[in-house]
């Protein structure tokens, strides 16, 4: 435990809270994204193009960082990439070269995998083997929080200011967050004695049992969903002539299902869980996806696009805590950066696919997509091994 003026805080908490002050300025970033890059290519297609180009970068660096993170101590990795994170936004401000752009965004792409890899170890070492879906549904939870209300904060700073003061504020708000970093104290504990050193052939090796792979599929579809949600969504918008504050708005709209009720799913998978929930999750993102292309209207299109957030609430946390239960404590090292190279490469999918649909038919055609793929992966979810978390022994920890 970790006091603060009386308050006594758990290692869950105190990463729950540096999760929130993070993703608040991550979001505030991801919010007018698409926007910065289409003020240098002025075309959908081009933005998603570029944004694919970053994924592949990002890939990489999941399979070739394995042995960095194995070797070097995570907490002071997690340090180093706030303090990347800072610089590149406090420049990607200033800058004026799409070339130069397209430069630091990669140099961020990596730093990206490297924080999330890092965090998302020491969140599950400081996690018991019985709550891990239940600690996965309370963390997004708190995350969330920052991604319902920095859009809207975006949204309100590039209409009325403009897009550079929402890179300069999101720098502030990491140097917060590297502050906390500082007097939260925590710890690696986790000493890995064996360094892989063959990357390339551990990824390929992830990929030799069943449940991995599971896990890995079921796990990437969210960010599939993703993409579609905060790149094209807002270019449709921007299109529209509906402006930033209405993007915010909406991105911010988008994540209150989950807030309301990623942690009751959670809770709910480590209980009963985890094949119906994937199934369901799935299958109303499908449904809304193929609904989606047959609504004229845009704000009912919106509408039905919010409340498909049910689904991916039932997804976002419970597929990782998934992957976090079929692999063993000595796996994760070695395993939690390829798992993660399913975020990438289903953000690639997510960008570049639509973005050749677009070169030959109109924008509403990439709903037909998305239904296609969430339809699969519903599909998919009946041929997972059942777990449940509720029935495991709990083994003490040290935080």
């Amino acid at each position: 435990m970790h006091n603060i003026r009386g308050v006594r805080l758990s290692a869950i908490d105190r990463l729950g809270i540096m999760g929130l002050v993070s993703s608040f300025a991550v979001a505030l970033v991801v919010t007018i994204w698409a926007i910065y890059i289409d003020t240098f290519v002025h075309n959908a297609s081009y933005v998603g193009f570029i944004t694919a180009f970053f994924t592949i970068i990002g890939t990489l660096s999941y399979i070739f960082l394995t042995p960095l993170i194995e070797r070097c101590n995570k907490v002071k990795l997690y340090g180093l990439t706030i303090l990347t994170y800072i610089i590149s936004y406090i420049l990607f401000a200033f800058l004026s070269s799409l070339y130069v752009v397209i430069i630091l965004g990669s140099i961020l792409a990596i730093t990206g995998s490297l924080k999330i890899i890092v965090f998302g170890i020491i969140f599950r070492d400081k996690t018991k083997d019985n709550s891990v879906s239940k600690n996965e549904g309370l963390i997004y939870t708190i995350i969330n929080l920052s991604w319902f209300i920095a859009p809207i904060v975006a949204g309100f700073i590039a209409n009325k200011y403009g897009i550079k003061e929402v890179f300069l504020l999101a720098a502030g708000i990491l140097l917060i967050n590297s502050f906390l970093f500082r007097i939260f104290n925590i710890k690696d504990n986790q000493k890995n004695k064996k360094i892989d050193k063959k990357p390339l052939k551990q990824f390929f090796n992830y990929f030799k049992d069943k449940k991995r792979v599971h896990a890995y599929f079921l796990g990437g579809g969210v960010n599939l969903w993703w993409s579609l949600i905060y790149i094209y969504i807002p270019i449709y918008l921007y299109e529209l002539g509906l402006g930033e504050k209405i993007i915010g708005y909406f991105l911010g709209a988008v994540v209150l299902p989950l807030i309301l009720t990623e942690y009751y799913f959670g809770k709910l998978a480590g209980k009963k869980g985890f094949r119906k929930i994937f199934l369901i999750g799935y299958l109303i993102l499908s449904v809304v996806a193929f609904t989606a292309f047959f609504i004229p209207n845009i704000y009912l299109l919106l509408g039905i696009l919010i409340l498909a957030s049910l689904g991916t609430a039932m997804l976002e946390s419970t597929t990782e805590a998934y992957f976090f239960d079929v692999i063993t404590t000595k796996e994760r090292d070695k395993y939690y950066g390829p798992y993660n190279t399913t975020i990438e490469l289903n953000s690639f999918l997510g960008s570049a696919l639509p973005a050749v649909i677009l070169l030959f038919f109109p924008f509403k055609s990439i709903f037909l997509f998305f239904g296609a793929a969430m339809l699969i992966l519903s599909l998919m979810s009946l041929r997972i091994k059942e777990i449940i978390e509720s029935k495991k022994k709990i083994k003490t920890l040290t935080f």
